[in-house]
């Protein structure tokens, strides 16, 4: 069967080789074997389903959380002449039984649908009735308590171990760690599946991270990188959301809020601009993002801190899904830390879930502090070790300097435990620099020995300490006491002189470095012909209410303009162009290419 997945790999998907281990992935599933595939974002996992689903007799079924990924996908396999289609809650009565019909006429391939809508029991029957090829559970992190992305729908799923004897079942995520690896495996009731796991690198995204000074302007600055370029801001609060995006629109940038607080026909409107049109840019909360598999995202910033290395590496992962160069940037600064860890102490959760929130975030605040390679920081958060650095990161790019900050430590630390280790940090910077507040008159803090200690030091330069204090493990942040700042046991032998410290020196506002980035570039002699093969593309596109990416990738293009094909068989060499697209679409860019 391996020999008629190859050939449906290149006539109907357009590609000549599989990449990495798909092929090793599609063998086992052919083979009737469980699975269990971590593969990254914009790796292949799509084609690790559906191409034994197609092989296989019978009907592959898709597991998926999303309306808008299951519309896509489906979209997608349809302009490859796959027959696809989904169930869900968007189809009409009338429609889902069509549907159905169609499904028992066996004319259906590829059947997408959401985890509640296949648990319903007039569902499970129906589908009972049919032959299946398999069943993959794509995101399958979402069946993760533990994780960033629960669904409790997903923990239903095992049921279909029981009710589909012998047809083998696939689970597909970019992220999980070893915990969730093994939860995915026992609450999906996977038959000693057999493991997947790729490499986590994504080596042409650019980890970038900068202490928050003015966010605006250095969002300002990052854009100007990307002018004309898809790519989206994630923020924290809807409020947020709005105020960054109008502010972008003020500024000649075509934004868009997204965020639960919207409508659906509005947010639906602004998730389809973004993925139909080229150079839209949008602002959200991480309600924006699962699904969208727009490949020519050129950029994901973080104007606050996520949660988890997890959540950041599932929401980055979002950019250069083409694999052309791209930027994952992000700013973060000391209330980051303060809310986020008052968020995890407010949270209903028992202590338990609590303390691996906290271990969490703790990593995540360690790799944003981190002197050595960003990139091997992240892999080995995954279990990957890498001894290089990767060269394409903000440290290896611009190797952060650092400072002996052992008698500004001590200062800083001696003034909590004179002040009773019960204020944030806004009146601990105010007492160090000497300020006449009324909160400082108020509990007499001008007449400690601390007052003014600091005062050569600026207000960024002190929250750069406490900030990187509370990283290391000298400070906490107690919610108990409205986020009040408190030493922990490491701060003794540091306060007593008995270690020293060094920190990171923070960049002073407005002279951030210029790093030296990768960009796609198209030679300005093909300028012209790139345009034109791009307007082609959106008419295509346009004429059939699809993104221009479900006719070709831009990889695709790019390709077309290197190569110069002249008959139709040279155009079937290029990836991304099978049998049924050289057939729809063949011709007009054949004809354009030769005009060039």
């Amino acid at each position: 069967m391996i020999d008629r997945a190859q050939q449906i790999l290149t006539q109907t998907f357009g590609f000549l080789d599989f990449r990495g281990q798909q092929q090793d992935i599609v063998q086992a599933v052919l083979d009737g074997q469980d699975a269990l595939v971590l593969m990254p974002t914009a790796g292949g996992k799509s084609l690790c389903y559906q191409l034994p689903g197609i092989v296989r007799e019978g009907m592959a079924v898709v597991v998926s959380p999303l309306i808008a990924l299951m519309q896509d996908q489906v979209s997608a396999l349809q302009q490859l002449g796959v027959k696809a289609a989904f169930l869900n809650s968007s189809l009409s009565a009338e429609q889902s039984n069509h549907l159905m019909r169609a499904i028992y006429d066996g004319d259906v391939e590829v059947l997408y649908i959401a985890p509640e809508r296949l648990l319903q029991e007039h569902t499970l029957q129906r589908l009972m009735r049919v032959p299946l090829s398999l069943i993959a559970i794509d995101e399958a992190h979402c069946v993760s308590q533990w994780g960033h992305d629960f669904r409790e729908d997903y923990l239903g799923l095992h049921v279909l171990r029981q009710a589909f004897p012998g047809v083998p079942r696939i689970a597909l995520t970019a992220t999980a760690d070893q915990r969730t690896r093994q939860e995915i495996v026992d609450r999906l009731a996977l038959d000693q599946p057999k493991k997947f796991i790729s490499s986590f690198d994504r080596p042409n995204i650019c980890y970038r991270v900068q202490p928050k000074q003015n966010a605006k302007s250095q969002l300002h600055a990052f854009l100007q990188q990307h002018h004309n370029e898809a790519g989206i801001i994630y923020c924290m609060s809807r409020n947020r959301v709005d105020a960054i995006a109008a502010w972008l629109q003020q500024m000649g940038i075509d934004a868009l809020p997204y965020h639960a607080g919207l409508g659906a026909s509005q947010r639906e409107h602004n998730q389809r601009r973004f993925v139909h049109e080229d150079s839209v840019v949008m602002v959200a909360t991480i309600a924006f993002g699962m699904g969208i598999d727009k490949p020519d995202v050129r950029f994901v910033a973080h104007l606050d801190l996520p949660r988890s290395i997890e959540a950041y590496y599932q929401e980055t992962g979002r950019a250069g899904r083409d694999g052309q160069p791209s930027d994952a940037w992000m700013v973060y600064g000391l209330q980051d830390v303060v809310r986020i860890t008052q968020m995890v102490q407010k949270s209903g959760s028992g202590e338990q879930h609590k303390r691996v929130e906290r271990m969490k975030i703790d990593s995540l605040l360690a790799w944003c502090e981190t002197t050595t390679c960003r990139r091997r920081a992240l892999l080995g958060y995954f279990g990957e070790s890498v001894q290089e650095a990767c060269g394409n990161c903000d440290i290896c790019l611009n190797a952060p300097e650092t400072w002996d900050a052992t008698e500004d430590a001590q200062k800083l630390l001696s003034n909590i435990y004179r002040t009773g280790q019960r204020f944030g940090s806004g009146h601990l910077i105010d007492v160090l620099r000497g300020k006449d507040s009324v909160k400082v008159r108020q509990f007499a803090h001008h007449k400690l020995s601390t007052y003014g200690i600091g005062v050569e030091r600026s207000d960024q330069h002190w929250r750069s300490v406490i900030r990187q204090l509370i990283v290391q493990g000298y400070l906490r942040v107690n919610d108990q006491q409205y986020g009040a700042i408190q030493l922990t046991d490491k701060s003794r032998g540091l306060l007593k002189g008995e270690s020293s410290l060094l920190l990171r020196k923070d960049l002073l506002p407005g002279k951030q470095p210029k790093e030296k980035t990768q960009r796609a570039q198209v030679a300005e002699t093909d300028q012209e012909l790139w345009l034109a093969l791009k307007h082609c593309r959106k008419q295509m596109a346009d004429r059939q209410g699809v993104p221009p990416f479900h006719i070709f990738h831009d990889a695709t293009l790019i390709e077309m303009m290197q190569y110069r094909p002249r008959d139709e068989t040279e155009l079937l060499t290029i990836n991304g162009v099978g049998q049924v697209k050289l057939e729809r679409y063949g011709e007009e860019f054949l004809n354009l290419l030769r005009a060039y």
